[in-house]
């Protein structure tokens, strides 16, 4: 019965096991007592009498549940391994971070299915990140055509999560990233650089204005409006308010006089300070991403002392442990944010997922962060399918719970346990053939950007007919093995296989060694099933803007 116990996503901190099975399951009593480890901890004892869980608190109880049923499914004949099983997490906050803002919105039929997942796994947290994916009353010309969260959405998905013990924490970011609202004439006097144009840390320039003035009065009454109709449709008491890549704010917009003479890590600071001072007004705790205020190490110990630091970093040789020791020493409570790898990439990047996850959970341990965020973003479209963030997700939540136990966990085997689908080694194989091509780049691939990039931009060093025909080998083979199937993630899948066989085809077109007009009659079976596909799990608003960063293939 060992080999069950094994199998359990999270992995417990401490399993006893005895001989025979339970006979009396329906034999089942739950209990809270003050002496289990603490917060959300549990113990499970299961005899040939029956099952007693105890837990400290309701949580607990809950999570030892969600153990049982992982049991029960396992266990041959549903005859449970009489064990003893002592659980407790890691981090006291083991969340996701779902990006509804580029350009997908869950139906709410998906965001119910996915808070089951979680909390399946002990996740205990969920932000859905927000720019203009909430129907703020009198401003629908910002969010008419994406089909928004509704208040009324929002309280039943608050409510729905509490009862499964997560957390629905309110997601606004509230100074950078602001260019669907800015780039309109009635908000564009609120912007630091109304005109657009500020330098991008990676090379070229954002075209839109994209943050707030700082230092007009009138982006405090704006965020004011904002939050007043966001918040009360949430019981969580933390709120998310943003503010990374404030690239506007370099000295050459309308706060110009203000950062010469203070330095712009002091501008960004006395904001992020009126910021608190808004969201402290409210009744809420603000959490804000780390970014901006990391570059500026002499400000840390300036923060309020209530916020909390989201510290962000999604290559597997992120700062997590320069940045721990840095949010640590000055005071600051800090989640470690790492993230799923899945965007810009087409089919995610399984390695750099699992290295950053990993190295995220074991430097936020060192530092006492108080929280772990797994984060899945929609850059450039939302092309990959959401059956690519799943691997991390899954082993997100079990590093958080237990990261030493966790580590080496059987991934492929688990997504296919917790997910049906059998496509869990497809998944991550498919997660693995962008080293193939010739050029390795960050926050991305080659392949999504052999798709994204024009025609008139060359490709990357390295990437030659005989990377990309190798590459088209290895995903024919991870596809030769993939069932045909209804269920949704096999079908997000086989979305995965078709975006890196056409990612390789433009390739070759563009290398003089592929067929043009192949490609454009590719191109709209591939915009169809992007489309069908996209509509499986997620509301129609955003498509168009998806479809039209792929439209270009038509042209070749």
């Amino acid at each position: 019965m060992q080999w069950i116990l094994e199998k359990l996503v999270p992995r417990p901190r401490r399993v006893e096991v005895g001989e025979g099975v339970c006979v009396r399951q329906e034999a089942c009593v739950s209990r809270l007592v003050p002496e289990v480890a603490g917060p959300e901890s549990y113990r499970l004892r299961v005899t040939p009498e029956g099952v007693c869980a105890e837990a400290q608190d309701e949580a607990g109880i809950f999570y030892a549940g969600v153990t049982l049923a992982q049991l029960r499914r396992l266990a041959a004949g549903g005859a449970l391994p009489v064990c003893e099983i002592e659980d407790a997490p890691d981090f006291p906050v083991r969340g996701v971070m779902l990006d509804i803002s580029r350009d997908k919105v869950p139906t709410m039929a998906t965001l119910f299915g996915l808070v089951d997942f979680l909390s399946g796994l002990k996740v205990n947290q969920l932000q859905l990140y927000t720019e203009h994916t909430f129907a703020y009353r009198g401003h629908e010309e910002v969010w008419r055509d994406a089909s928004p969260m509704t208040a009324e959405e929002i309280r039943a998905l608050d409510a729905y999560c509490r009862a499964r013990h997560v957390e629905l924490v309110p997601n606004q970011n509230s100074f950078g990233h602001l260019e669907r609202w800015l780039a309109l004439q009635r908000y564009n006097v609120l912007a630091e650089l109304p005109q657009g144009g500020a330098p991008l840390p990676w090379g070229g320039v954002h075209e839109k204005p994209t943050s707030l003035c700082p230092t007009d009065p009138r982006s405090v009454a704006f965020l004011e409006d904002l939050y007043d109709q966001l918040l009360p449709n949430f019981t969580s008491r933390l709120f998310n308010v943003g503010c990374d890549e404030t690239f506007d704010l370099r000295g050459e917009g309308r706060s110009a006089a203000r950062v010469r003479q203070a330095g712009e890590g002091r501008v960004y600071l006395d904001f992020l300070k009126t910021i608190h001072g808004l969201v402290r007004a409210r009744g809420r705790r603000m959490l804000f991403w780390g970014d901006i205020i990391v570059r500026h190490p002499g400000l840390v110990a300036e923060l309020p002392g209530e916020a909390v630091a989201l510290e962000w970093g999604y290559e597997a040789d992120h700062p997590f442990d320069a940045h721990g020791a840095l949010f640590a020493r000055s005071g600051v409570p800090f989640y470690v944010c790492p993230g799923t790898s899945s965007w810009n990439s087409l089919a995610g990047r399984t390695d750099n997922m699992r290295a950053n996850l990993l190295s995220a959970a074991e430097n936020g341990r060192r530092h006492g962060a108080c929280g772990y965020l797994v984060t899945d973003w929609g850059d450039g479209g939302h092309w990959q399918p959401l059956a690519v963030s799943y691997a991390g997700f899954v082993y997100g939540a079990a590093l958080a719970w237990g990261a030493e136990r966790n580590r080496d966990m059987a991934l492929a085997e688990a997504l296919d346990r917790l997910t049906g689908s059998g496509a869990g080694a497809a998944l991550l194989e498919l997660g693995e053939v962008y080293r193939l091509c010739g050029a390795v780049r960050g926050n991305g691939t080659e392949l999504f950007q052999i798709l994204a990039r024009p025609a008139s931009r060359p490709l990357a060093a390295g990437v030659t007919r005989e990377t990309l025909e190798a590459v088209l080998e290895r995903v024919g083979a991870v596809a030769a093995r993939l069932p045909e199937s209804e269920d949704v993630i096999v079908q997000e899948t086989w979305q995965v296989v078709r975006l890196l066989r056409a990612a390789c085809r433009r390739g070759l077109v563009l290398l003089g060694a592929g067929d043009a007009v192949a490609l454009a009659q590719e191109a709209g079976e591939l915009l169809a099933e992007h489309a069908r596909v996209w509509r499986l799990r997620n509301r129609e608003g955003g498509l168009r803007d998806s479809l039209s960063r792929l439209d270009f293939m038509r042209g070749g």
